[in-house]
């Protein structure tokens, strides 16, 4: 008997310490309910990198790491949501019974973390008209009416490819989905998951394929304001089975869900490091104008060439100026972790340069320069 009570009280004092708001002010545990002109959408891996990002642009936070109390409370004063990752196999959520447990449980976790929603990140191969298709389709609806009944003003947001034509057999109803939740963010990177082509090394989200997949979208009648672009923070870095005179790099093959190579080859490293790797390199910096990206070669302890694909912050803002001329929703990136917040002055620079890159509308003149030249 006192074993049981003992147990009751136990499980009634961690419901209540769960639900104690852990901020220092009791407002900053509310719900964020104002909706931003511009979003500004960035992924946290976790620890403590998000002190230093630039909370005069962040307006919703994908807390893809541990749960930080400290991050949802600076967020709120900043008038920042903070959202749940959910992501959960599909073959489990055909059964309706187990997809209202999946979003019932995730739409408890997001109250008792004073949170402001969910962002849904499933990546899986799903064929039209199957099992799993329609069951992504009411996940998506039903997570959204319930957060929004549930936390009024909560975001939910859905994580999908740089293209709607079925990269990585991601066959969605996207049309539905995008109806369905508060926004799409676009993952407009790893865009050579699956190449068709020669095997060779090519920029990670190459500008006028990226912009060509958001027409893709928008020609599904799927609203502009639903779509954030997603940019990548960090690069591939590709060891050369053959480097030409003319800088081809050809690369290993390693298929990837029925393509013959892929961006698998290579291995993605964070921007910090490849400011600092740049510096020893056997090229510099280079552009490709067709792609109109950044890359650069180097050579390894054992003498292979290898080549790096990476954004920086003039590919960044040609994307960013076309999300403003397309009216896009708002832009965002993978993530906001990696690059270097340390106090060496090149990188303070480094970081707010990126930074900057993303809100051409603060900007304008650059802005007003940069289309200019995608024109």
């Amino acid at each position: 008997m006192w074993i049981t009570v003992s147990l009751f009280v136990l499980a009634l004092t961690a419901q209540v310490w769960s639900n104690a708001c852990p901020c220092a002010r009791e407002e900053l545990c509310q719900p964020v309910r104002s909706q931003p002109a511009f979003e500004v959408f960035v992924f946290d891996v976790g620890k403590k990198d998000w002190k230093f990002y630039d909370w005069t642009k962040v307006t919703t936070v994908a807390a893809f790491g541990e749960y930080d109390a400290e991050l949802m409370c600076y967020a709120h004063s900043k008038g920042a949501r903070v959202v749940l990752k959910g992501d959960v196999p599909l073959s489990y959520i055909v059964d309706p019974v187990n997809r209202t447990a999946w979003i019932q449980e995730k739409v408890q976790l997001a109250k008792s973390q004073f949170m402001d929603g969910i962002n849904i990140d499933v990546e899986q191969a799903v064929e039209t008209g199957s099992p799993e298709y329609y069951a992504l389709t009411a996940l998506v609806k039903e997570t959204t009416e319930s957060f929004h009944t549930e936390i009024p003003g909560s975001q939910v947001s859905f994580d999908v490819a740089w293209s709607p034509k079925c990269i990585d057999k991601r066959c969605y109803d996207y049309l539905t989905i995008a109806d369905s939740c508060d926004l799409l963010f676009v993952m407009s990177y790893d865009e050579q998951s699956q190449i068709w082509g020669d095997c060779i090394a090519m920029a990670n989200a190459p500008f006028n394929q990226t912009l060509t997949a958001y027409d893709q979208y928008i020609s599904m009648n799927i609203e502009p304001k639903k779509l954030v672009m997603g940019v990548p923070w960090y690069g591939y870095d590709y060891s050369c089975l053959n480097f030409t005179k003319e800088g081809i790099c050809t690369i290993p093959k390693v298929p990837f869900r029925g393509a013959p190579c892929s961006d698998a080859s290579g291995k993605q490293i964070p921007y910090s490091i490849m400011m600092k790797q740049i510096n020893s390199s056997i090229s510099g910096r280079l552009w490709d104008e067709n792609q109109r990206a950044p890359y650069y070669n180097y050579k390894d302890t054992e003498g292979r060439v290898h080549q790096v694909w990476y954004d920086d912050p003039e590919s960044i803002a040609l994307k960013a100026a076309y999300v403003a001329q397309r009216g896009l929703r708002g832009i965002g990136m993978w993530n906001g972790n990696i690059l270097d917040y340390s106090s060496d002055p090149v990188a303070q620079q480094q970081t707010v340069d990126m930074w900057n890159a993303l809100t051409p509308g603060d900007h304008r003149e650059s802005s007003a320069a940069i289309l200019s030249q995608t024109e």
